[in-house]
């Protein structure tokens, strides 16, 4: 009987593989196919056409089902796309389909920073709308298609991007209903990540907080764009702020330059590109050899975006496009750089809310590590590096970051639910034993904080913020004592930080390789070699990678990748995200008000 098993079983897996080869099979076939130029694509004259309603990442997604669930558009693809394409004499233009809603600021900044460069390499750039809602920043959107040559809008669509416009939801009163004691330490006023679970409201120092990012992200959009548009900031302001402008409205407020069918939209940026230019998507260019020489001195590329955790990452989740820096193999990566003998300096994009504090220290002390070693570390931060994400890019040689990147939030929170109370009143009993000394059972959600608790947890916390504050003092060559009234958790803009020395230049990518290059003593106008580390992988390397859960993963892969790509889906991706980095010791995490 137990052979009888034995030989089912054996069959059994083997019709597994034999039902599982060809899936195996059409993917790889189909991802090379993505991924590589086709053989029937225009050959002749193109138009690149960028979509930006499908949603960016900062950074390539780091798993190979990113194609299935709609992902894989990142700002450093289209930030290094544009830059290799406004060299390359087929391109003649690019056509950009915009968003509805608003779009991360310091995203848009940056792409709003290459479509610049690729009209001064004189080809014309055309932006359409199919209308823009009052949803996220949407003056952000509207900076893009501002930076084009022409900015079409379909002609009964609604151009809606009158401000800035955030929410949180407060649990206080809820939690006090049902029984829930939040007790959390922060430090200090402006670290706000654990107000909802504190407050029914915004507290003064959270709302002059928020409200001073949202000015600094919403003014420096409109100035943008009224430099795009050669319009006067203040007429652009008052036009925007009129209210919802529909078609014709929109034309004669100055808002957009032309109204149509994106159908008209595209044969207008064909027909500007000259005689015999076909349109080619953005995924299909980019796949394309890129036949620029490769030569001259090594630029190393690091890049690092979500939450920072311990550990390796190998058993990170294949679907969705969340992204999780881990702190082993983010180190790792500049020690390889620092060990490359060809690599002269080292460019890290930064792109994080923050994370665990021994995490941020593990690459911190890596990014230490190569400016002893003579290597400069010119930090890039993308859409968010704050509280860990400013840990670790505090001592670099040089820091650029956007107008409206969100960083600072120098500070430190930590606590507890504690649920006696409320598990009590469905009948649920929860009691704690422990041995050891007195603070074994301090995390229990059992029992409020002891006088001893709380003593030994506010001191761990101080203890924390403490030491980065003197990090960013060491760091930034700024005294102590400036470092403790600007850090006290608050977040910054870019350009707030600029006037703070927290950073050094606004700018995005292109800026931080320029520095680089000036830092590591090459010309300006030498040609570098950007190289990654680690060496970005192949499908096949991540497939095995993602499908370590063998059988599992496989039918996770069927039941979650037709739902992956749906926007409420991806958001409690994020939001289990960080609450995974919570509960792995992220006391240096800082809210995501965009």
């Amino acid at each position: 009987m137990k052979q009888f098993f034995t030989t089912m079983a054996a069959v059994f897996v083997a019709l597994l593989l034999f039902a599982g080869l060809p899936f195996l099979f059409f993917t790889g076939w189909l991802v090379s196919t993505v991924t590589s130029p086709r053989a029937s694509g225009p050959s002749g004259p193109v138009v690149i056409e960028l979509d930006l309603r499908q949603g960016l990442t900062d950074q390539a997604p780091q798993n190979p089902f990113a194609l299935f669930s709609g992902g894989g558009l990142s700002v450093m693809s289209v930030v290094e796309v544009l830059d290799r394409a406004q060299d390359d004499d087929d391109v003649r233009g690019l056509f950009i389909r915009l968003p509805e809603s608003g779009m991360n600021p310091a995203a848009a900044d940056e792409i709003r920073q290459a479509i610049s460069r690729f009209r001064r390499a004189g080809k014309p750039v055309i932006a359409h709308s199919q209308g823009m809602m009052q949803l996220g920043a949407v003056s952000s959107s509207y900076m893009v298609g501002a930076a084009a040559d022409e900015f079409w809008l379909q002609g009964n669509a609604a151009l809606q991007a009158a401000g800035l416009q955030t929410e949180e939801i407060f649990f206080a009163r809820a939690f006090e209903r049902y029984g829930i004691d939040a007790q959390y330490e922060q430090r200090y006023e402006f670290k706000n990540a654990v107000n909802p679970f504190m407050q029914s409201d915004y507290t003064a120092a959270h709302r002059e907080a928020t409200l001073g990012w949202m000015n600094s992200v919403y003014l420096s959009a409109v100035a943008n764009a009224a430099s795009d548009r050669d319009l006067d900031r203040t007429v652009l302001q008052n036009a925007l702020e009129a209210g919802p402008a529909v078609g014709e409205a929109a034309r004669e407020r100055g808002l957009v330059d032309r109204l149509g069918q994106v159908e008209e939209a595209e044969q207008r940026a064909l027909t500007r590109a000259g005689e015999g230019a076909e349109t080619v998507g953005f995924a299909e260019y980019a796949a394309r050899p890129d036949t620029r020489r490769q030569s001259g001195p090594v630029i190393a590329v690091i890049e690092a975006e979500g939450p920072i955790i311990t550990g390796t990452g190998g058993s990170a989740s294949p679907f969705g496009d969340a992204s999780t820096i881990y702190s082993d193999r983010t180190a790792e990566a500049i020690y390889d750089a620092i060990e490359d003998e060809e690599v002269r300096a080292i460019v890290f994009r930064v792109s994080s809310p923050g994370g665990s504090d021994v995490a941020s220290e593990q690459i911190l002390a890596a990014v230490r590590a190569a400016v002893a070693a003579g290597k400069p570390v010119v930090v890039s931060m993308g859409a968010y590096a704050a509280s860990g994400g400013y840990w670790i890019s505090s001592e670099a040689s040089h820091i650029v970051a956007q107008p409206s990147t969100l960083t600072g939030s120098i500070g430190v929170y930590g606590g507890k639910f504690v649920l006696r109370e409320a598990l009590a009143r469905f009948g649920v009993d929860i009691r704690s034993l422990s041995v050891g000394g007195e603070t074994a059972d301090m995390f229990s959600p059992a029992d409020e904080f002891s006088a001893a608790d709380r003593a030994a947890f506010s001191g761990w916390m101080d203890s924390i913020y403490e030491g980065f504050i003197q990090r960013v003092s060491r760091g930034r060559n700024i005294p102590l004592e400036r470092v403790r009234e600007i850090a006290r958790g608050r977040v910054w803009t870019g350009t707030e930080a600029l006037h703070l020395k927290l950073v050094d230049e606004l700018g995005g990518f292109h800026e931080a390789v320029a520095r680089a290059k000036a830092l590591a003593e090459i010309e300006a106008d030498e040609e570098v070699q950007l190289r990654r580390f680690p060496a970005q992988q192949g499908f096949w390397e991540q497939f095995g990678l993602a499908m370590g859960g063998g059988a599992e993963a496989a039918r996770a892969l069927i039941t979650l990748g037709a739902i992956a790509n749906d926007p409420d889906v991806q958001a409690a991706v994020r939001d289990v995200q960080r609450a995974r980095a919570r509960s792995e010791g992220a006391h240096v995490l800082a809210d995501e008000p965009l």
